[in-house]
């Protein structure tokens, strides 16, 4: 038999790979030198074409618009998804929990749980099932991922009031998908230091250990 720990690596290997992998077809490269006139005129003012790179598509993966279309889709719902990762990371990593029990049936309270990654391989099946069945549920029924311009009608007052000021939209909309892919690198980054350190993101800002090399601490 194996021991727990290399499970546990595994896992962190996994996740790891998954979310690179994400974050790789999040960043939806975008320019294909075969593309058509129309494409490129349509894509440099579209969301998420920014200086310096502006229309970026190296490996040639956009050939129409609609794949342009469901790329970006993914793209910004992976970043939403990485930006939640990154504020629970931060709360988590506080010590910032809910009351009470995660199962009274099991002893198991909010605060017994680890702070890191490996906290999630501490929640019960049971519990990992509710999670993923909320997630299902957003993703068919309450916000769809079938809406492809990601816009769920969400108003916050003169916030992003986009029908009264409309100049705000595009700002706005491309605010979020620089923020979701800066997110994306930086939970990667996160879980990838985690596992290599065996320190959370806090216990290595607390320690000052930034670096796992040559300092005695960590696995390396």
């Amino acid at each position: 038999h194996f021991p727990c720990h290399y499970y546990y690596y595994l896992k962190m290997k996994l996740a790891i790979a998954t979310l690179l992998a994400g974050s790789a077809a999040a960043f939806a490269p975008s320019a294909n030198v075969q593309s058509s006139t129309a494409l490129n005129a349509y894509e440099e003012s579209e969301i998420g074409t920014m200086a310096p790179l502006g229309y970026f598509d190296p490996l040639g993966y956009i050939t129409d618009e609609d794949k342009l279309i469901r790329y970006r889709a993914v793209e910004r719902k992976h970043g939403r998804i990485a930006m939640m990762a990154m504020a629970g990371t931060f709360v988590h990593n506080n010590h910032w929990t809910f009351d009470g029990y995660l199962s009274p049936s099991a002893d198991l309270k909010f605060s017994d749980i680890s702070t890191g990654i490996g906290g999630l391989f501490e929640v019960p099946p049971a519990g990992l099932l509710q999670i993923l069945l909320f997630c299902g549920f957003v993703e068919l029924a309450w916000w769809p991922a079938t809406q492809l311009d990601g816009d769920y009608g969400v108003r916050l007052g003169t916030l992003n009031d986009w029908e009264a000021q409309p100049a705000k939209e595009l700002r706005q909309k491309n605010a979020e998908l620089n923020n979701g892919r800066a997110a994306m690198m930086a939970i990667a980054g996160t879980i990838t230091h985690e596992v290599v350190t065996g320190q959370t993101f806090a216990e290595q800002a607390a320690a000052g250990h930034f670096s796992p090399f040559g300092d005695g601490q960590g696995f390396f």
